[in-house]
């Protein structure tokens, strides 16, 4: 086993506490995949060798310090590849390994229904689902040509494989820096859809603002609504264009919150992260000759500049995005 996939077990508002958790994979391997909001992807068949351990002994480890140094505990999944590692991290639970045996790949995964594997979407799965194909065993067993007529030629020829083990993924790291988080945790259980929004545009508004300050733009917006029972939704959209701009993300994070109809739904927090970042000098922007988004556009720069100058309390939220 070389691949772990670990999911923190962090509470309710405290997504904003992964990027300090990932530091903690990387004093074991620099080869660290961020899965936001709480988990990551670690190849370590570098430290093996290194420690001289195995990667689940090296989980364990891992575990005791994040419950030492974070007080946070974990659930880990380990495989071959990354896509065995995530889908063994379903059956794990904090305290235990789950481990897919190498050599057993395909067993382990024959019981196992196809949405397991990530990519996997409810319509594929459906689709499947209604000839029969409901199992990652039967989707092994079944004819190539059959899944390719069914879900396409090499979407079938890549769920054939990995209905059968074959794990071609590899772990790609992406810096902590490639995402941004606020989160906005409400003192009681939220129904009120306008205190909703307005949760939402304060943290589109800090998103913008930390875009800004280090000279970024995000081409994606992902907003988490978690929930009185803890449970939590999630939703991401692509942005029309990269940004940093203040109103274009709260535009966005109400499009994503709208896009939810949420009925009477008790909200316990509300989360946007912006993620995709890159250099706001290498994005183009379209000019749209809006006299009011460059209002605000110019507005925008006389709070950065206020905030730079006097700290970040300087600008009320909710000054800048309507």
């Amino acid at each position: 086993m070389t691949i772990l996939c670990v999911r923190f077990q962090l509470p309710p508002t405290h997504e904003a506490a992964l990027p300090g958790l990932l530091g903690l994979l990387e004093e074991f391997t620099p080869v660290v995949e961020a899965l936001p909001p709480d988990a990551a992807l670690a190849d370590l068949r570098g430290a093996e060798r290194y420690f001289g351990r195995s990667a689940v002994e090296l989980a364990s480890v891992i575990r005791v310090r994040a419950l030492a140094h974070h007080g946070v505990d974990c659930a880990i999944g380990a495989g071959p590849g990354p896509m065995l590692a995530r889908v063994a991290l379903r059956s794990a639970r904090p305290g235990v390994t789950c481990v897919v045996p190498e050599g057993g790949e395909r067993e382990f995964l024959a019981g196992r229904p196809v949405a397991v594997l990530p990519g996997v979407g409810a319509a594929t799965a459906r689709t499947l689902g209604e000839y029969g194909l409901d199992t990652l065993g039967r989707v092994a067993a079944a004819p190539l040509s059959t899944l390719q007529r069914l879900v396409g030629a090499r979407t079938g020829r890549e769920l054939h494989e990995k209905a059968n083990g074959v794990d071609r993924g590899r772990v790609v790291p992406n810096a902590v820096s490639r995402s941004l988080a606020a989160e906005r945790p409400f003192d009681r259980d939220e129904l009120d859809p306008d205190r909703h929004r307005r949760a939402l545009l304060s943290s589109a508004e800090e998103i913008g603002a930390r875009l800004r300050a280090v000279e970024k733009v995000c081409r994606t917006l992902t907003l988490t609504v978690r929930y009185a029972d803890r449970s939590s939704t999630t939703r991401t959209r692509t942005l029309a264009e990269p940004t940093a701009h203040s109103a274009a993300l709260a535009k966005a994070a109400y499009g994503l919150y709208d896009a939810l109809g949420l009925q009477r739904a008790r909200v316990r927090a509300l989360a946007l992260r912006a993620e995709g970042l890159t250099p706001a000098e290498q994005a183009s922007h379209q000019l749209t000759f809006d006299p009011a988004d460059e209002k605000a556009r110019r507005i925008e720069e006389v709070a950065d500049r206020a905030r730079a100058k006097f700290g970040p309390r300087a600008v009320m939220p909710g000054t800048l995005a309507a």
